[in-house]
């Protein structure tokens, strides 16, 4: 190679480089879809997006992220299926703004990604205080893009809670609080090991605690009676019989019974944390439900 050739292969390999940087620090990688969807309100929600086929999006629980859904987005990708699944705002990799952790500006977040990504014929997947996210979507944003929903371990229909004394806690000691709460989570189950339980634990830290207590606040004021009364896409309810956090008689049997075309699938023995004590069947329900 002459120096001339030599000089134009650098630009060359130069100019790719700062092309790459430039995706990467827009959240795109490069040849991939974008990694992250701007807000309205200029926060940035981080989301996975993988696979081709029928898209079936994932709302996280309170204070953990996108993560806790690994094994069954795994499981649909590798069945034919699109996944994504983001972080909510304040959560894992998602921009903390400090603003914004009220189920009316959750709602149109989960909006922004679905739009954002173009997606229809949807099956919308939430998990504990993401059902309240995916109920309050379907009243401020409507059903059109969505075609059935999937509830798991779901918040009461109506909280009434105090929750003063866990908000007390968290500003106390956030890592003690997380990490004795992780049993309630997991209920022992011997399918978790210690090193998954690290993990949850881990999922738990990554997430604002300005995010976390907000957002408690914020589910202890949900009221959703009405909402699931209007819900009129075919809806699966999947609970534990075990669920020490969201017992399955004040919140999985009376969500089924408030939501006129809903069926409920009871786990036994199984606790709140079903996507990984109940991993291979949650996603083998899903799966054959989002295909229905």
């Amino acid at each position: 190679m002459d120096r001339r050739s030599a000089l134009a292969a650098a630009a060359t390999t130069a100019l790719v480089g700062v092309a790459a940087a430039k995706a990467e620090s827009k959240g795109t990688a490069s040849g991939g879809r974008p990694s992250f969807v701007e807000t309205d309100d200029g926060a940035s929600l981080f989301h996975l997006d993988w696979g081709t086929g029928k898209p079936v999006v994932f709302c996280h629980p309170w204070a953990l992220t996108a993560d806790i859904w690994e094994y069954q987005l795994t499981e649909l990708v590798d069945h034919g299926l699109r996944c994504v699944a983001y972080d909510r705002r304040g959560h894992g990799r998602s921009s903390d703004p400090g603003r914004g952790y009220d189920y009316d500006r959750l709602a149109d977040d989960l909006a922004a990604v679905i739009e954002r990504l173009d997606l229809r014929d949807v099956t919308l997947a939430g998990y504990s205080m993401g059902n309240g996210e995916a109920v309050r979507y379907l009243s401020r944003h409507g059903s059109s893009r969505i075609a059935r929903l999937v509830m798991v371990s779901t918040v009461p229909p109506q909280s009434g809670g105090n929750f003063d004394a866990f908000i007390a806690a968290l500003k106390q000691d956030r890592p003690t609080f997380f990490t004795k709460g992780v049993t309630a989570f997991t209920g022992g189950h011997p399918a978790v090991s210690p090193a998954m339980t690290e993990w949850v634990i881990a999922q738990f830290m990554r997430s604002s605690p300005k995010a976390v207590i907000d957002c408690m606040r914020a589910i202890s004021r949900g009221n959703f009676e009405a909402e699931l009364r209007a819900v009129k896409v075919p809806t699966l309810v999947v609970h534990g019989d075990k669920d020490q956090v969201n017992p399955l008689e004040r919140t999985g049997k009376k969500v089924a019974e408030l939501i006129p075309n809903a069926t409920l699938k009871v786990y036994e023995e199984g606790p709140h944390g079903l996507a990984v004590t109940h991993r291979d069947r949650l996603a083998r329900d899903i799966l054959a439900f989002a295909r229905a």
